[in-house]
């Protein structure tokens, strides 16, 4: 008798295991993580000038992504620009923002994973016809 009781006990056990295991991982894979908020990250000046603070603004409103990037521009000036195809998918963050200039377009994609209030990921753009891209970590504040 000990030894049935035993062997249902350690079946509910592993059933109750695998019910619990498939809730949790349904509700990570649908689930997304709530981005909104404002970032910010550092880059290097060019030419050895001074360091460019970078200010992302983000809200998610139900599954749509919308923001603003805020960045230092040339001569002192400060540009804010909407950014456009935000996505959410999990702890994933991906984004574009567009910039015109002197007939010019520049197109920079983001993708990044959120993590512990830090977006960490890629910037992906198009110079002088060359594919590149640089690594990107913004810390929400």
């Amino acid at each position: 008798m000990k030894l049935n009781k035993f062997a249902n006990v350690l079946a509910g056990t592993f059933l109750l295991t695998g019910v619990l295991t498939q809730a949790w991982a349904d509700d990570t894979n649908t689930t997304n993580t709530d981005p909104s908020g404002t970032y910010v990250w550092t880059t290097p000046g060019r030419n050895g000038g001074p360091d460019r603070t970078n200010t992302l603004v983000l809200k998610l409103d139900g599954d749509k992504l919308t923001g603003s990037l805020v960045s230092p521009g040339r001569g002192g000036q400060v540009n804010t620009t909407e950014i456009t195809d935000g996505k959410v998918t999990g702890a994933d963050v991906s984004f574009s923002v567009v910039r015109s200039f002197n007939d010019n377009t520049l197109t920079n994609n983001y993708s990044g994973t959120m993590a512990d209030g830090t977006i960490k990921g890629k910037i992906e753009f198009t110079r002088n016809g060359e594919a590149r891209s640089r690594d990107w970590e913004a810390k929400k504040q």
